[in-house]
């Protein structure tokens, strides 16, 4: 199993327009059939005026072999590309590798923590071991949605979602669990395998499966 997550930057005040025809339209004449969505999210905090959706194929062969059937599609190429295709601005593709995931939250309404972190070279085995081990510490505080190393796209990255009720149930969660004692000892274990953190606050289009 694979997992592909496109992120989409647009235009400034099309955000809504764009998930919704998602939603709407490309959702009607996709469904599971060209690959499983996973999840697709609105950025709310970090990177402004994006969206995310994540898609789950058995390979990369059957990766290529879907998109292409699926970009010969008479009613994806004629009702749902030229719906979101002006608004687009830059398009990213990340082709990950599971280690965790994606596991669906108890509850829904959630918001989602998108956390991606460049490695030094070499450093995500060792990293993904001391995070893995680490994991049911964390878990005391927040569950993890899903888990994932970077195949291609972004070399040397480490991919995960966490959801939580709201952002005052995050905030206490990532306070909690700096306080662990064992957190703190994978920190200073696994923080200096780390080069670039970035995060973002992310919630679920009206159509995600998780949500």
């Amino acid at each position: 199993m694979i997992y592909e997550l496109r992120t989409y930057t647009l235009k400034h005040g099309t955000t809504a327009n764009v998930a919704k025809a998602a939603g709407e339209v490309g959702r009607a004449v996709r469904g599971d059939n060209f690959g499983k969505l996973e999840g697709y999210w609105v950025s709310e905090i970090g990177h402004l005026n994006q969206v995310m959706h994540l898609w789950s194929y058995a390979d990369l062969n059957e990766r290529a072999r879907l998109r292409g059937e699926l970009a010969r599609n008479p009613r994806w190429t004629s009702e749902y590309v030229p719906l979101i295709q002006p608004n687009l601005i830059r398009q990213e593709v990340r082709i990950l590798n599971q280690v965790v995931g994606p596991i669906k939250p108890a509850r829904e309404g959630n918001i989602y923590e998108f956390r991606n972190y460049r490695l030094k070279p070499g450093g995500i085995k060792k990293w993904v071991e001391l995070f893995t081990a680490a994991l049911p510490i964390r878990e005391k505080h927040s569950k993890i949605v899903g888990l994932w190393t970077t195949e291609a796209g972004q070399p040397n990255e480490v991919c995960h979602i966490w959801a939580y009720p709201d952002l005052n149930a995050r905030q206490e969660a990532r306070g909690n669990s700096g306080k662990d004692p064992a957190w703190q000892e994978f920190m200073k274990a696994g923080g200096p395998l780390l080069e670039e953190l970035n995060a973002c606050i992310m919630l679920p289009a009206a159509h995600s499966p998780l949500k």
